[in-house]
């Protein structure tokens, strides 16, 4: 394939005073699921006891989402030693199963039919902030806890500063979320699950997500409860404008919040990505305080022979099939909001449209000549960088824990996969990025899983314009996918630009993944745009030009290469 021999192209950063990012949704969502989950647990030698736990997923409604479970059935092989049903203080049915001696593979299967529903119509709330008129037994999802520590004097400083102006609940509730969205990036896995760790650090997982918000939402009398369940990976679209916003969650467990509105009582959101608004492609399971007290769905505990060390092998294997799926909705950005994007029905309530302010790199002084003529000596590396490398998905397990009576457990992984299936489907994917500092390009790395054998792949660097992609600069060398490791799990895979002299100055260019031959490659993702701007993951058709469909992720992406030692921070 031959390469564009353009060296660089003219280019510097516009400052701009604001970004705001706020969709309000109208339309909705309605399907038909046949779901099911399968595990297998196989007792290790020294096993004594199995024993797991499931929790019954119900008919839910809300003013957003509904869900309706029919012809539920979990069901044990081999027929466990003792079945018995118990139901907690947050209302949640628990079935307890146990496995007395076992030596086969115990298989447990939960399979349903969900109807679910999302309704985006215009959301009516008088609720004043202070919360007022709030029942007694909604008071204890307002509780400080280890993981959602509401007294915590950080966390109660911060709630208080950013809903010192709010006059409504929902404006309380809108300007919390507005900052843990900018505040917060999506990691996995966490060092830790806690709300401090996602407060100090900036960083974590959905558990992370949930417990902040639910910790700031507390520490001003807000109840919030943690959700758990488990998010489909069925893809929908969302209007705008000329344009489509392409939604897609993980397929795995997920925590979300429902918040408490005296005049709406519980409302779902998910502070990972959306506000007052979770889709349908969610199945919701369980609720608690935190994800400590919501802990029973998928929970393994077993008890072994004094002095091992050995544990059971598990897996879990989720499906749902689509039997109807209708999808209508439209999105207008408000001009208001965090600069990460955040999406939500109409609210009619009084609350403050604030635009948040980003502040710009001021732009580079040099003329194009002049960068172009410096020595080009210091290693340089920028790009999406955070990912969980090499690990493999399907045999990943959560922490094992003992209690003090020496019986093991282990809880649902929250580990999921946030990967796009990018070759073979007609269709061509692009990532954005946008460079402070002037860089002589070496490669540009993508995170990527190969599953085959045949065809080659490369990467088409271009332009932006309008922000989509545009004129070509250069095309990688090829790399054939039968030299690519076929390893589970994710990894660098560098494309090749060091043969050309490619001088990118200040500016937004586009990586776009190239392939010939039918590989089936994976390419890796972060929720959210961690580095990147909102619009900056498109995909188009093989031959097409327009690039209009927008993708609410950021692919893990690395650019090297070398910057003059003047730009060195």
């Amino acid at each position: 394939m031959k390469k564009s021999m353009l060296l660089g192209i003219v280019g510097c950063l516009v400052a701009t005073s604001v970004f705001a990012e706020n969709y309000l949704l109208n339309g909705g969502q309605e399907s038909t699921i046949q779901y099911s989950m399968v595990q297998t647990v196989t007792p290790s030698a020294s096993t004594r006891k199995i024993m797991l736990s499931y929790v019954t997923p119900v008919s839910y409604s809300s003013p957003t989402y509904n869900q309706r479970i029919e012809n539920l059935d979990i069901n044990f092989s081999p027929t466990p030693s003792s079945r018995k049903t118990t139901k907690d203080e947050n209302g949640n049915t628990i079935i307890e199963a146990a496995w007395n001696s076992p030596s086969d593979t115990i298989t447990a299967s939960v399979a349903m039919t969900a109807k679910n529903s999302v309704l985006l119509n215009t959301i009516k709330t008088d609720a004043p902030f202070p919360v007022t008129d709030m029942p007694a037994a909604v008071k204890k999802y307002l509780a400080d806890t280890s993981q959602v520590p509401a007294d915590n004097p950080k966390i109660r400083q911060k709630a208080e500063e950013l809903t010192r102006s709010a006059k409504t609940q929902f404006d309380a509730v809108q300007l919390i979320l507005t900052w843990v969205v900018d505040h917060m990036r999506y990691v996995q896995p966490p060092q830790s699950y806690d709300a401090m760790y996602a407060f100090d650090s900036g960083k974590g997982n959905c558990q992370n997500y949930s417990h902040l918000t639910a910790a700031l939402m507390r520490a001003v009398g807000i109840p919030a409860r943690i959700v758990n369940g488990v998010t489909l990976d069925e893809p929908y679209k969302i209007r705008q404008g000329d344009g489509t916003l392409v939604m897609k969650n993980a397929k795995g467990r997920h925590s979300w919040i429902e918040a408490y509105f005296p005049d709406l009582k519980w409302v779902p959101f998910d502070p990972q990505c959306t506000q007052l608004f979770v889709s349908n492609r969610f199945i919701r399971v369980e609720v608690g305080v935190d994800n400590n007290d919501t802990e029973n769905d998928g929970l393994i505990r077993w008890t072994r022979l004094k002095g091992s060390s050995d544990k059971p092998d598990f897996r879990e294997a989720i499906s749902a099939d689509f039997v109807s799926d209708t999808v209508s909705i439209a999105g207008k950005n408000t001009g208001y909001g965090p600069k990460n994007k955040l999406l939500g029905p109409h609210v009619s309530a009084a609350f403050k449209k604030t635009a948040v302010a980003v502040k710009e790199p001021e732009p580079v002084k040099l003329t194009p000549d002049q960068m172009r003529a410096l020595t080009y000596s210091e290693p340089y590396v920028f790009g999406n960088l955070e990912f969980p490398e090499n690990l493999d998905f399907q045999s990943a397990r959560a922490n094992v824990e003992q209690a003090p009576d020496g019986t093991m457990k282990m809880v649902k992984n929250f580990l999921v996969e946030t990967a796009e299936y990018v070759t073979t489907q007609g269709k061509k994917y692009a990532q954005s990025f946008v460079l402070e500092k002037p860089v002589r390009l070496k490669s540009i790395g993508l995170a990527l899983h190969n599953f085959s054998a045949g065809g080659q792949l490369w990467v088409e660097l271009t332009k932006s314009s309008n922000g989509i992609p545009a004129d070509p600069i250069a095309t990688s060398d090829l790399i054939t996918v039968s030299d690519l490791s076929h390893k589970p799990g994710y990894r660098w895979v560098d494309f090749d630009f060091s043969d050309e002299e490619i001088i990118l100055l200040p500016g937004r260019y586009w990586a776009a993944l190239g392939f010939t031959g039918g590989p089936i490659v994976n390419w890796f993702f972060s929720y959210g745009k961690p580095t990147g701007p909102q619009d900056g993951t498109r995909y188009n058709t093989m031959f097409g030009k327009k690039w209009s469909h927008s993708l609410a992720f950021e692919f893990n992406y690395r650019i090297k290469g070398r910057i003059p030692k003047q730009f060195v921070e």
